[in-house]
């Protein structure tokens, strides 16, 4: 199946609401897995590729990202493994909810949507209601998200785009009320997928990290060409995906800085880098004596620390950050030559802008 005209949707949704079943009622058999392992908060990320009424349909199942009590740290594998199934971006994503009261719980789970893409995404979604039997008889979703002010201005935000499935008592067509049909059902939602991309201009949703994830795949796709032989696009795609899924949470800490730190310890680093060359003493012989943790990292280390008691919601822990910053420091170790080139740059600009004036040393 052609990859570049497959539409990639993704199914968010907290623990629970079925958006594995979903899966299941839209490619129509049991490819997504249901029954998880017992005791497990959630599933791993699944991405599967069917024809669904003559398009190609990729949907990308989730855990439950946005499930109280789950830490950034236990996510982080999963959202990596999303974001790489879905590159460069969905063309569609599906808020799945439950057929019952929306509570704050439900709009917490939406805000934490919104806040972990951007309000933009909403313009590329679509909701979709399970448990389609908790309706009243001879009710249609529009007149139950009617009646509650909170699915009415969420489905509004998404375009009026709402469905309903139900993927336990709807899996066989029901003569009398074609409504109550997940045939129809969703037939309806593939043509609201196809007006999605139509309306984004046959575009999909980005954001900066989707974006550095697909550059990192098309790079990984350019080195596994020359090596695979003749192995089919789809193929070295696939493979593609998975080396840079494995390299980004291998590595994380390192290939990730930005995202997890933030700019603010960034920042912070590299000051007490300066600071510290600037502080050597003019003429010092730089030696791998001189050039040790207690002249390099301890100083880092300290910055680091007072910075990230500002910044601890988005940080990771301090010895997360003792490791990168070990990595970074241990080549200057090890090549003291730079240091003393650093530092000879570094003398020359404190010569020509030393004010007297100035407080600084």
């Amino acid at each position: 199946m052609d990859e570049s005209a497959t539409k990639r949707i993704l199914l968010l949704g907290k623990t629970g609401v079925g958006k594995s079943s979903l899966a299941n009622t839209i490619f129509g058999d049991a490819t997504f897995q249901i029954n998880h392992p017992s005791g497990s908060k959630s599933h791993p990320s699944q991405a599967e590729t069917r024809s669904v009424n003559g398009r190609g349909i990729t949907l990308i199942d989730t855990p439950g990202f946005f499930d109280v009590g789950r830490s950034e740290e236990e996510m982080k594998p999963e959202i990596v493994r999303c974001m790489t199934e879905c590159a460069p971006g969905p063309h569609a994503l599906l808020v799945v909810l439950k057929v019952e009261k929306f509570t704050e719980q439900e709009r917490a789970v939406i805000s934490k949507i919104i806040e972990s893409f951007s309000e933009d995404v909403l313009k590329y979604a679509a909701v979709v209601f399970t448990h389609g039997d908790q309706l009243s008889e001879g009710m249609k979703i529009e007149e139950y998200v009617g009646q509650s002010e909170g699915l009415s201005e969420l489905v509004m935000k998404c375009g009026g785009r709402c469905h309903v499935v139900d993927n336990k008592y709807w899996k066989t067509d029901n003569e009398d009320d074609d409504y109550r049909s997940n045939r129809f059902q969703v037939a309806e939602l593939i043509n609201t997928v196809d007006e999605i991309v139509t309306q984004n201009d046959g575009g999909h949703y980005a954001n900066e990290m989707l974006q550095e994830v697909e550059r990192a795949i098309q790079e990984e796709e350019k080195r596994l060409v020359k090596s695979s032989g003749n192995a089919s696009q789809d193929v070295i795609r696939k493979q593609a995906k998975n080396n840079v899924f494995k390299s980004r949470t291998e590595k994380s800490p390192r290939k990730w800085i930005k995202g997890l730190f933030g700019f603010a310890v960034i920042a912070a680093i590299l000051a007490a880098v300066a600071v510290m060359l600037l502080k050597l003493k003019d003429g010092e012989v730089i030696t791998e004596a001189t050039v040790d943790e207690e002249t390099i990292t301890a100083p880092i280390i300290k910055v680091i620390e007072e910075v990230t008691e500002e910044v601890s919601e988005v940080s990771p822990s301090i010895s997360t950050i003792v490791e990168v910053v070990e990595d970074i420091i241990q080549p200057i170790v090890e090549i003291p030559e730079i240091i003393e080139d650093y530092l000879d740059k570094s003398s020359d600009l404190f010569e020509k802008t030393f004010d007297p004036w100035n407080n600084f040393e």
